[in-house]
């Protein structure tokens, strides 16, 4: 089903949580007049753009940003988004974290903070880092490791749904926990993000 637009200001996300979680930072930064979109999966996101182009009002987006994980190769991430900008006839930002072209701008942003691979929950726990929660968090990690059991492939989010499991509503998503407030969006993890939001959007 394509996007339809509201904004003149568009983001794409990887899903509805990261919606989640950019809805809580948009609402703590006060930005306005941003749509935040999910695509349903990173791979979806060729497929996603060609269909938005053809939307009849997409003309009326200004400026569009798209936000993923870099997970295991940065590098990769952004040559994947690079390319299904191409395929889509939008503009192909030559670097990341600042906006390219016109009608619309574009400009992309690699989790967790274009420049470490990584992804959106371990810019979460940056901005934990040093909590009392979250020592108890990698106490229990090194426990698991000491009796050879096996950890899961994507640690980062072990760690972050531990953290949240130690808070008042330890059932929560990353995107949920973030307008829980339990993601510190004051924290300088996040000037990178809030800054990229700012300038490219």
């Amino acid at each position: 089903m394509p996007i339809e637009i509201k904004e003149n200001k568009l983001l794409l996300v990887e899903g509805k949580d990261e919606e989640k979680f950019f809805e809580a930072l948009f609402a703590h930064s006060q930005l306005l007049g941003i749509q935040v979109a999910g695509i349903a999966g990173k791979t979806q996101l060729a497929s996603r753009l060609k269909a938005l182009v053809q939307v009849h009002n997409f003309s009326q987006v200004s400026s569009l940003a798209i936000v993923r994980d870099a997970d295991g190769n940065l590098d990769a991430a952004a040559k994947s988004v690079r390319s299904s900008l191409q395929g889509a006839g939008l503009a192909v930002p030559p670097s990341l974290g600042s906006r390219y072209g016109s009608n619309p701008t574009v400009a992309i942003f690699i989790m967790p903070d274009n420049v470490n691979v990584g992804m959106l929950e371990d810019l979460c726990l940056n901005s934990i880092a040093g909590r009392p929660e979250l020592d108890c968090v990698d106490d229990l990690i090194r426990c698991l490791q000491d009796k050879n059991i096996t950890l899961p492939p994507e640690l980062s989010k072990a760690r972050a749904h531990a953290y949240i499991a130690t808070q008042q509503k330890p059932d929560l998503r990353v995107g949920e926990a973030a307008a829980a407030g339990y993601w510190p969006f004051g924290n300088s993890a996040f000037s990178s993000l809030k800054q990229f939001l700012n300038s490219c959007l």
